[in-house]
């Protein structure tokens, strides 16, 4: 099984791959793909640096071009949980590859809510202002371009829609459903 993770910034994505990954999951990122080539070429790991850098990855080599890369990384008889799905060419890609055996779950919560998370997690990446989360947020969600940030667009392709605006026992409580509907339960 191949669980994708989409969502806005700050969503709770980090904790849904931390409970598949306590379920025996391999986690792999398809952030942690435009990390690495950010850092072949010497670029900041600032958020807005790294979204351009994945939206130049994708015009370069094509919209599913992450997804390619972390379906290279997959073994065969193990379970995987793929976080930062961003753009609808690597859902596309990944359901492809994988067919019924890819599911994307949707991750989202308030934007108070969503400040908050980044705030405490202190990403690197994240930006260090309400402002600048405002701006990374609204790129993030829904850029006019295929090969942009298109989160909005993953959310509606999404097979299950997690909304996190209670507490992480919440979250988690929603993602043991989710577990059990895949017929996934230990």
């Amino acid at each position: 099984m191949i669980i994708g993770l989409t969502g806005r910034i700050a969503g709770g994505k980090g904790v849904a791959s931390d409970f598949f990954r306590a379920k025996g999951f391999e986690y792999l990122s398809l952030s942690n793909e435009v990390r690495e080539e950010a850092n072949k070429r010497g670029l900041p790991l600032e958020r807005k640096s790294l979204q351009d850098l994945g939206n130049l990855m994708r015009k370069e080599e094509g919209s599913s071009v992450l997804a390619k890369r972390v379906i290279k990384k997959i073994k065969k008889k193990k379970n995987y949980v793929i976080d930062g799905i961003r753009n609808s060419g690597e859902v596309e890609e990944l359901r492809k590859v994988f067919k019924s055996k890819f599911i994307l779950i949707s991750i989202d919560a308030d934007l108070r809510i969503r400040w908050k998370n980044a705030q405490n997690r202190a990403k690197e990446s994240d930006p260090k202002t309400f402002k600048e989360f405002l701006k990374a947020d609204k790129r993030d969600f829904k850029e006019n371009s295929q090969n942009g940030q298109q989160v909005k667009k993953c959310m509606e392709m999404a097979d299950y829609a997690l909304l996190n605006n209670g507490t992480i026992q919440e979250l988690i409580a929603q993602l043991k459903l989710v577990y059990r509907q895949l017929n996934l339960d230990d």
